[in-house]
C-alpha cells in the first residue's frame, strides 16, 4: 500500500511510504492528507534513512505550491562560512570572490517550498535570521541593506531532539516553537517490521528483479533491527539484485551478519523425541471408547491449522502418547510442535504473518514475538 499522489507527483517520492494496511505509517498518512493543502509548517522528525525528504516531496505534492519548486537544503552538508549566503544569496562585492551577484536558496523556493533538511545544524547565527524570515517574510541578501519579501513554505527535518538542543543551549526556543507548528514524526523501521516486505517487494520490482523470493528471506529480514532504516533495506535488495546467484532469492544469499546462526546441535546424551513421528500421531484416530455412543461428547472441532496441514479434511484430537516407561522430553517436544505449526502457518499463508496468526489463534504481535524470540534462541547458540 502505498499513497498516491496527484498525477504530477514523482514515483521516486513514493518510495519509502509504501506500507502494510496495518503499519503505524497508516495514520501518519492521515495526518500528512489534512497538513498538506495548508501552508503551515512543517517539522518532520526521525532517525537517518526513515525517508525524511520523501515525505516533504509529497507534502509539496500534495500542497498548492505544486506548480511551483522544491528546493532542498541540507544544512549540515554546506560550511558554516557559505551557508548564509546559499540561504539568502548576495550582492556584487560582498565579500572576497562575489564578482557578481547569486540568488539565494529563498529566491529559488518563491512561491513554493524551502525544505531545510537537518535544521539542527543550523549555527546560532543563522537561526536568529531564519526567525525574522519566518516572522516577517522578508530578508537582505549578504552585502545588501535592502530587504527583499519572502513567499514560501518552510518544512523542516531534522534527526535530532530539538527539544534536548534547547535544552543545551545549542537552538534557539523561539526557532523551535515556530518550527513545531505541524510536528510529524517518522518512526524508525524497527518499529514497524510489518513494512518491511512491503518496502522490499516495491524495491525488487524498482531493481528489475524478476527472480522469485523465498518467504524465509522476508521472516530474517523482519527481525532485522535495520539501524539504516528504510535506506539499509533499498541497499540490501540493490546488493541482491546485482551479487546474488541462482534463480530465486534464498536466505544464504544475505549478507553474513543478516543470516540466522546454525542451529544448537542436541548432547547426544539426550537425544531429542521423534519429533517427526509425534507430529504423525496428530493424524491418528482415536479408538472408539467402550461406553454406549449416545453417552459421548462430540469431540471438539479441530483448529483451522488442522485442516490446512491435513489438506482440508476434518482430524479428529490426537492420540496421547504410550510412555512404555521411558520419560520424555516434553518442553523440547512442545517447542519444536509450536515451530513446527508456525512454519507450517506462514508457508501456507505465504509468509503473510496477520493470517497466519489467524491460523493459530494467535495475535500478530504474539506471532511476532514468537518469531523474534526463536531467532535469539538460535543466535545464543
Amino acid at each position: 500500500m502505498d499513497w498516491n499522489v496527484s498525477a504530477h507527483g514523482n514515483e521516486e517520492t513514493r518510495t519509502s511510504l509504501v506500507h502494510a494496511s496495518d503499519s503505524p505509517i497508516v495514520d501518519l498518512v492521515r495526518a500528512c492528507e489534512r497538513i498538506a493543502p495548508s501552508d503551515a509548517t512543517v517539522l518532520i522528525t526521525g532517525e537517518t534513512g526513515t525517508g525524511k525528504e520523501v515525505l516533504a516531496r509529497l507534502l509539496h505534492e500534495r500542497s498548492r505550491r505544486a506548480g511551483r519548486p522544491l528546493v532542498p537544503v541540507n544544512c549540515g552538508a554546506i560550511p558554516e562560512a557559505l551557508l548564509e549566503s546559499e540561504l539568502f544569496g548576495h550582492v556584487r562585492g560582498a565579500f572576497t570572490g562575489a564578482t557578481a551577484a547569486r540568488r539565494g536558496r529563498v529566491a529559488a523556493a518563491e512561491g513554493g517550498t524551502l525544505f531545510l533538511d537537518e535544521v539542527g545544524e543550523l549555527p546560532l547565527a543563522l537561526q536568529v535570521k531564519l526567525l525574522r524570515v519566518l516572522q516577517e517574510r522578508k530578508y537582505e541578501p549578504v552585502g545588501s541593506a535592502e530587504s527583499v519579501p519572502a513567499n514560501f513554505r518552510l518544512i523542516a527535518a531534522t534527526n535530532r531532539d530539538l527539544a534536548a538542543e534547547v535544552e543545551a543551549g545549542r537552538f534557539r526556543r523561539d526557532l523551535y516553537y515556530r518550527l513545531l507548528v505541524c510536528p510529524v514524526d517518522l518512526p524508525p523501521l524497527r518499529n514497524r517490521p510489518q513494512d518491511v516486505a512491503p518496502l522490499f517487494g516495491h524495491f525488487w520490482k524498482q531493481r528489475g528483479g524478476g527472480r522469485p523470493v523465498d518467504p524465509a528471506v522476508l521472516r530474517v529480514l523482519e527481525l532485522h533491527d535495520w539501524p539504516g532504516n528504510v535506506r539499509e533495506l533499498e541497499n540490501l535488495v540493490e546488493r541482491l539484485a546485482v551479487c546474488a546467484e541462482g534463480p530465486a532469492i534464498r536466505v544464504a544469499d544475505l549478507p553474513a551478519h543478516l543470516r540466522p546462526a546454525r542451529p544448537c546441535p542436541v548432547p547426544a546424551e539426550a537425544p531429542p523425541p521423534d519429533f517427526a513421528s509425534a507430529l504423525a500421531s496428530l493424524s491418528t484416530p482415536v479408538p472408539a471408547p467402550a461406553a454406549p455412543a449416545l453417552d459421548d461428547a462430540p469431540p471438539p472441532p479441530p483448529t483451522p491449522l488442522f485442516r490446512v496441514l491435513h489438506g482440508g479434511a476434518e482430524v479428529p484430537p490426537p492420540q496421547l502418547p504410550s510412555f512404555d516407561g521411558q520419560a520424555i522430553d516434553l518442553p523440547t517436544m512442545l517447542r519444536r510442535l509450536e515451530q513446527a505449526y508456525i512454519d507450517a502457518a506462514l508457508a501456507h499463508t505465504q509468509g503473510n504473518k496477520k493470517a497466519a496468526a489467524d491460523l493459530l489463534g494467535l495475535q500478530r504481535t504474539t506471532l511476532v514475538e514468537k518469531l523474534r524470540r526463536r531467532t535469539r534462541d538460535v543466535s545464543a547458540c
